[in-house]
């Protein structure tokens, strides 16, 4: 539970009341599950036959190959246990860690696979602003590429969309050149998560920038903003040879207001 990167725009800082921890604190605590290994292996043998063809995805409130893998090597030992398994259903993973990269041997051997790379920009001063502790974009993209090098499905989670690229074209134009030049060709595409959870986490940082960053954020919630920036993305997908996963951008605040409506 939690997370080492510190993404400062992650959902999955709501996780902390499960734990005792605040909002502010995501990025500071990490509870590491020492008995995922043997846990999983029980959980996967109480299958019924009819559901081994479901997607296993690593993962989604955490990220599966941070720093401490290196040391605990759980997600290694999951993946271990699918290929002793031969489970036919596909394993779904991503990641923002080159790390990922270690266990090319034992993902290779799944018979059903395919892994993702969250990249969200290529100026790793921007990744910085909002992805403290995060790989680096260049490194990001080139993990891109060994997978892609070495046979394995993939894909690209520009996740979130940042704001800004409404107003700079040039560097979405960039970010979808640069995962093309990888060898990908799949994505899935999100707009900036705005709950009030995430919004308490960004307003102090956004408090230290320039007025014109801050109101590029403002702008974040408003529908026009995210209508505009959805054509950006369908227009850049079309050019580079995209498939966009789920047939468009992921918008969250648009289906709540949905849910909402009368």
């Amino acid at each position: 539970m939690g997370c080492s990167f510190a993404c400062a725009y992650c959902y999955a800082s709501f996780m902390g009341r499960f734990c005792g921890e605040s909002i502010e604190s995501w990025g500071r605590y990490l509870s590491v599950k020492v008995n995922a290994v043997e846990v999983f292996r029980r959980d996967l043998g109480r299958l019924s036959a009819k559901r081994r063809d479901a997607t296993i995805l690593l993962s989604s409130v955490t990220d599966a190959w941070q720093g401490p893998e290196k040391k605990y090597r759980l997600t290694r030992g999951v993946l271990e246990t699918l290929r002793e398994d031969r489970y036919p259903g596909t394993v779904a993973m991503l990641t923002k860690s080159p790390l990922v990269l270690r266990d090319l041997d034992v993902i290779a051997a799944l018979a059903r696979k395919e892994v993702g790379v969250t990249i969200t920009a290529t100026d790793d001063a921007i990744g910085r602003f909002l992805e403290v502790q995060a790989p680096s974009a260049a490194d990001r993209l080139r993990t891109l590429a060994e997978l892609n090098a070495a046979g394995i499905p993939t894909y690209a989670f520009v996740g979130p969309l940042l704001p800004h690229y409404r107003h700079r074209r040039d560097l979405l134009d960039e970010l979808f050149r640069r995962i093309r030049d990888t060898g990908t060709r799949a994505l899935f595409v999100e707009h900036l998560n705005t709950s009030p959870h995430i919004q308490q986490r960004l307003q102090p940082l956004l408090a230290r920038t320039e007025p014109e960053v801050r109101a590029v954020y403002r702008t974040a919630r408003q529908a026009d903003h995210r209508r505009a920036l959805s054509g950006m993305v369908m227009d850049l997908v079309g050019k580079y040879g995209f498939e966009i996963r789920l047939g468009g951008v992921i918008d969250h605040q648009a289906d709540r207001n949905r849910a909402a409506a009368p």
